[in-house]
Formats: C-alpha cells, sequence, structure tokens
C-alpha cells in the first residue's frame, strides 16, 4: 500500500472594507519539512472577507491536489476564518443557499475524508494572510500579483514540521503544476458567482480586521460596525441618451434602447460575478425599472422601488436638447446653471428640491439596509447628489462630475452619518 502524502493548507482572504477590494493568499508546506511547495494568491475584485477566505480555501486545496494529483492526500487546512473552518468541518451550518455553493466548490476538491481543518490565531496565518495582502496591493496597482521568495523565506523558520508518512516532492516540479491547475481553476471560478455571508444564529461572522478597515474622517470604522453601501448604477440607453436631450420625471417615460438592454445584461453578468450585492432598489421609472430587472433576473433577488431617486422634473425643457433649451429659454438655463434653487421653465425641480429628496430617500435606506450592499439603479442628478452631499461639496460640483450611461458608482455609510466615495463612474463591465 502505497504511503500517504501528509500536506498542510495555510489560506487567508480579506476585504479592504468588507465588502471592498478583496484578495486571498494560499500556501501548501510539507508537513515533514516546513518546505513551502507552492503559494497562490490573486486579487478578485470587490468581495466579503468570507468570500475571499473561501476563495483562499479553494485555492490551496487546488494547489495541493495538483502537486501530487496521484497519491493519496491528508491534507490539514489551517485558517484563522472561524466561520470557514467551523462550516468546513460541519460544526456549523450553511444557513444562507447563496454560501452553499462556495463550500460545495471546496468539498469537491479532495475527498472530504482526506481533509482537516483547524483553527489557528492570525498571528500563526502570516504566510496566507501576506499573500492575501500582498494580492490586494497588486489589484490597488492595476497589476497581476506575482509570487516572491521573500515570503517563503521570512514565514519557514516559524513552522512546526509534522511527522510524515512519505519523502518530500520536487518542490520546483510541483510548483510549476500547481500554477497551473490555479490558472485553470481561476478561470473556472471567474465565470462562477461569489457570494455575501447572511449571518444566521449557527453562522457566526468574524471580527472586523481593524488593518484593513477604511477610514472615516479621523476614527476608524470598525467601531460603526458594517456600513450600508450603496451601488450606484445609472440605467441603460434610451433612444432620447445619444442626442443628449433632457430626460427626467416630467415628460415620456422612455423605454431602454437595444444598446441599453445590452448594457443592462453586462451590467446584470458584472454584479452576478462579483455576487456582492444583497438588494436592489430602482427609481420608478421605467429605464430604471428595466435595468434593474436585468440584474435582479440574474441574481435572482426582487427590486423595491423607492421614487425618491427618480430623475428631476425638468418641466418645459423635457425632450429638448441643451442647445435648443439654450436658443428658446437662455436667461432661464443662465440662472439655473449658477443657482441651485431655480427650477427649470414651467414648473420642474431645482437641484435643491431634488437634493431634499434624494436625501430623504437615502436616510430612508441607510436604517432599511445597514450593513447590507444595496444597489440602486437610478439617473444621472440622483447619484451625482448622492456623491456630491458625501463628499460634502456644493451644489456647483454636479457640473464638474461625468457619469456616463450605465455607470457604476460606490458609497459606503455608517452609522455615525459619515460617508466613503469608493468609485466613481466605472464602465468597465460594459468593455
Amino acid at each position: 500500500m502505497s504511503a500517504v502524502r501528509r500536506l498542510v493548507v495555510e489560506a487567508d482572504g480579506g476585504s479592504r472594507g468588507n465588502p471592498g477590494p478583496a484578495g486571498y493568499g494560499a500556501v501548501v508546506i510539507d508537513a515533514a519539512t516546513g518546505e513551502t511547495l507552492a503559494e497562490a494568491a490573486e486579487y478578485i475584485g470587490v468581495a466579503t472577507n468570507n468570500v475571499a477566505e473561501y476563495r483562499g480555501l479553494i485555492a490551496g486545496l487546488t494547489a495541493a491536489k495538483a502537486l501530487f494529483p496521484d497519491e493519496a492526500l491528508d491534507v490539514r487546512v489551517r485558517m484563522d476564518s472561524k466561520l470557514v473552518v467551523e462550516q468546513m468541518s460541519g460544526r456549523w451550518k450553511i444557513k444562507h443557499p447563496d454560501m452553499k455553493p462556495l463550500a460545495a466548490r471546496a468539498t469537491a476538491i479532495l475527498p472530504p475524508s482526506s481533509v482537516t481543518y483547524e483553527w489557528i490565531p492570525r498571528a500563526q496565518n502570516k504566510h496566507a494572510d501576506r499573500l492575501a495582502n500582498e494580492a490586494m496591493d497588486a489589484g490597488r496597482d492595476g497589476r497581476q500579483w506575482e509570487a516572491s521568495a521573500s515570503t517563503a523565506e521570512l514565514d519557514a523558520p516559524a513552522r512546526t514540521p509534522l511527522p510524515d508518512r512519505g519523502p518530500p516532492g520536487d518542490a520546483a516540479a510541483g510548483a510549476a503544476k500547481a500554477r497551473a491547475a490555479l490558472a485553470a481553476a481561476r478561470g473556472a471560478a471567474d465565470t462562477g458567482t461569489l457570494f455575501e455571508v447572511d449571518t444566521g444564529a449557527s453562522e457566526e461572522p468574524e471580527p472586523t480586521d481593524v488593518t484593513a478597515a477604511p477610514q472615516v474622517g479621523w476614527a476608524a470604522a470598525p467601531d460603526l460596525g458594517a456600513p450600508a453601501t450603496f451601488v450606484l448604477l445609472r440605467h441603460g440607453e434610451t433612444l432620447l441618451t445619444p442626442e443628449k436631450r433632457f430626460s427626467g420625471s416630467g415628460g415620456t417615460d422612455p423605454e431602454l434602447s437595444a444598446i441599453g438592454r445590452d448594457q443592462a445584461a453586462r451590467a446584470a453578468a458584472h454584479f452576478a460575478a462579483l455576487g456582492t450585492v444583497q438588494e436592489i432598489v430602482s427609481s420608478p421609472l421605467r429605464r430604471c425599472r428595466e435595468t434593474a430587472a436585468a440584474v435582479a433576473d440574474r441574481l435572482g433577488l426582487a427590486v423595491r422601488i423607492e421614487d425618491g431617486l427618480r430623475e428631476t422634473d425638468f418641466g418645459a425643457w423635457e425632450g429638448l436638447t441643451f442647445g435648443e433649451v439654450r436658443e428658446r429659454y437662455g436667461d432661464d438655463l443662465t440662472t439655473w446653471l449658477a443657482d441651485p434653487e431655480t427650477a427649470p421653465t414651467g414648473g420642474g425641480e431645482s437641484f435643491a428640491e431634488v437634493a431634499e429628496r434624494v436625501a430623504a430617500a437615502r436616510d430612508r435606506l441607510t436604517a432599511r439596509y445597514a450593513g447590507r450592499t444595496v444597489l440602486l439603479v437610478t439617473h444621472v442628478t440622483p447619484i451625482k447628489t448622492l456623491v456630491r452631499l458625501a463628499l460634502e461639496a456644493p451644489a456647483k460640483a454636479m457640473f464638474r462630475m461625468e457619469l456616463s450611461v450605465a455607470s457604476i458608482s460606490t458609497v459606503a455609510y455608517y452609522g455615525d452619518g459619515n460617508a466613503s466615495v469608493r468609485l466613481l463612474n466605472d464602465t468597465s463591465h460594459l468593455r
């Protein structure tokens, strides 16, 4: 009977914002010698801590299998994630259905009988933790993570060898195999859906990592709890969009064009890949409801309508181009551009009035969705208003922002009333 290969997998993941820019790290170690056989790390975009931790586990197990595909393995997984260790050990139930695919993916890599799980303090998981942070740093800089020899050299002395049942393998050759398998697994994982944790009585969230938390003013955000995070999606294109006509809530209610429907589908695929959206709220106007429905159908979520997210009523300017308004209502336009208290001709809404109702909607939604990630499908003026208010910028800042059709912006709201603008006018999902 062939000897059983004993390995240790250490894995970690982190999110700078939870959800926020996230990455994972994993290392495969020879149990007898403490030799590092393979490392893996990746920036995975915006995700939660728990999603990143599960991705680290999956990468570590995939690397272990790739190193010794034809051998019987005895793998001890060591992680500082109490949630992942307890769930994968079967002691905590995975109550939320959206978390089950991640655990199932990890379970399918190796026979469950060959894998055991052990919780360790963060200080004992510094190799994987460093890899995760390197991956997040790489993502921040717009590059891919690359292995560094210094990581293994720094961490190797801290390892405690375990009794071995077989000789160590060729680390260089094994690492090459692991990288190839991880690249293939990464491609599969990128097409799947990542999911947010909805904790229940048997699913306890982990303490927030103070070093990875965003800063609000001079105060550390972890004391305030998880923020309400609004992912702001401008609706897709309508027939009026290319002509740059005023299209608010006081005129016709146009539907999405064919291009707009494609943009909505691309946004839906983007959010499905991220897996962070937990709720969807939409303006009552048709172009937003259609955009929201495309995302909701893909994510399996319901859409709540919030009237406060509707576009400005542009009065007599509805359906006109900027040039046509200048030609017909030149004096009114000049005053409107200079004074947020001035409404468009014919009984429209001023930017001050819009800001008041948008702020009221913001307050209702942040109270309802504290600690949740919510997709708000709305319009140019409400999105710019939310960003402006978060920055405490003057009203004239509205004219200093570019907001493309079907673009994504993000604002997080904390329990003390402070806000953090995390993203503005991102259109990378449309390419």
